[in-house]
């Protein structure tokens, strides 16, 4: 009995009902609440999805080639991004590609044409490396502006490129142009907004020539991550993640969920590959195999 007069045995009855009800639709909703770690994926097969992952080398220095192989192997994963010639029988040895092959320094690029001649040189030698194994993609970059305004850098790097670009297109090979931030990681560099590339794709004029669209830097700089996905799909030929803040695993603590971005590049078509390049903090198999279970799309 309430101690309370004036609530009836039919009020606490109501209030009783209206409690139990509360409580059963929060479990419901937790239950249906979408998760941001690991523990989401565990159920996922990466190797039936729609993306192509793949792992950058960089990320996991303590690792040799030949180690992050079989673990990538294992995990589903299809290529390691960023290496060079020396490594390619290691990648093939274990049934992987180079899914992005390096070319020349990040800071001395395309758009001071007074490293054209060291920078297109390299990117030359890694089309031919890269269509030596009818692989797909070489990374080039738009180089630190020093001075340089981005109107004249913009020039600057589509007559460069015009230059390397039958080259590719001959070896059919897809020149990616990686868009960094320049507010936190790469102070001064030339290409770091997505509108900026965009422009020098359509200035260049062909097809193999595209972005590689990096989710972490592009949080940075500009976010909107999805709409521009979809917006600017045809002029992204490859993708990074990394969480943000940090550039560390695709978890719960840190602002970018993986998940909904994987999907938005699965549903343009996409049939490029999908790297992640983030620096574990943790244990780095675990985090990376978390990483790709939850971008099975």
């Amino acid at each position: 009995m309430s101690s309370n007069p004036s609530l009836s045995r039919r009020d606490l009855l109501a209030a009783a009902s209206i409690a139990a009800g509360a409580a059963a639709f929060s479990k419901v909703a937790r239950a249906e609440e979408p998760k941001r770690d690991s523990a989401s994926a565990q159920g996922q097969d990466v190797r039936g999805g729609r993306l192509k992952q793949s792992v950058c080398k960089w990320c996991f220095g303590k690792m040799s080639v030949e180690e992050l192989a079989v673990a990538a192997k294992d995990i589903g994963l299809v290529a390691i991004d960023l290496l060079g010639p020396n490594d390619f029988e290691t990648l093939k040895k274990h049934g992987l590609v180079c899914s992005m092959v390096s070319s020349h320094p990040l800071s001395d690029g395309l758009c001071d044409p007074k490293h054209w001649d060291m920078a297109l040189e390299k990117i030359n030698q890694a089309i031919e490396a890269t269509s030596k194994e009818g692989w797909r993609n070489v990374i080039c970059f738009s180089g630190n502006a020093r001075g340089i305004d981005r109107k004249t850098g913009l020039k600057n790097c589509a007559e460069a490129l015009r230059k390397i670009t039958p080259v590719a297109e001959k070896a059919n090979v897809i020149l990616n142009m990686e868009l960094l931030n320049s507010r936190v990681n790469h102070a001064d560099y030339m290409c770091d907004r997505s509108d900026w590339g965009v422009e020098l794709c359509k200035e260049v004029g062909s097809d193999n020539f595209k972005l590689l669209y990096d989710i972490y830097h592009m949080q940075i700089m500009e976010g909107d991550i999805i709409r521009t996905i979809q917006r600017d799909h045809e002029y992204f030929g490859h993708y990074h993640t990394a969480g943000n803040p940090g550039r560390n695993e695709l978890d719960e603590t840190q602002e970018l969920f993986y998940p909904p971005i994987a999907k938005a590049i699965a549903d343009t078509g996409f049939d490029g590959f999908f790297a992640h390049e983030f620096i574990p903090k943790g244990d780095p198999l675990a985090g990376l195999t978390a990483a790709a279970r939850q971008c099975v799309v």
